[in-house]
């Protein structure tokens, strides 16, 4: 069993990890958010590297991936599964490219963790692509991206 602050932490790395490169832009982005965003205001950030191995571990396993979300669906509040998802698209969006596979990962997260489907179309038709330039597509109260064409 997992708790809730490794639970977002193991979201965030499936993010990063779903194109099979975890970039230095979507490290150094998931550990700026556990060192200034309150809800990791109790997380001791020296256990990041323990969480990213044990992320690792389990996703290297046959059914890792649905493993890793019945831990992060046991480990975290309904209060929290939105907060997983924005995160994970503030990973996402460390990335000049959103690729195909991460927003599937999105699109899983959205399913798996039962998030407003309205949040996660926005992120889709918003931030599918568009530059990084330092406001999230999916962060809640961030401006929107451009919609790419052809697209509300």
């Amino acid at each position: 069993m997992i708790d809730h602050h490794t639970a977002l932490i193991y979201t965030m790395l499936m993010t990063a990890a779903a194109d099979r490169d975890i970039t230095d832009a979507e490290m150094r982005t998931i550990g700026e958010i556990v060192r200034y965003l309150p809800v990791f205001r109790d997380y001791d950030a020296a256990r990041l590297p323990q969480a990213a191995q044990g992320c690792s571990k389990l996703m290297s396993d046959e059914d890792g991936l649905d493993d890793a979300f019945d831990m992060i669906k046991q480990a975290l509040p309904a209060k929290l599964r939105e907060t997983a998802y924005a995160l994970a698209c503030e990973v996402a969006a460390s990335e000049r490219q959103i690729s195909q596979e991460t927003l599937r990962l999105l699109e899983l997260i959205c399913i798996e963790l039962n998030v407003d489907r309205l949040s996660c179309r926005g992120d889709r038709t918003r931030g599918a692509g568009a530059p990084h330039d330092g406001v999230s597509p999916c962060w809640p109260g961030s401006r929107p991206a451009r919609a790419p064409s052809g697209l509300p």
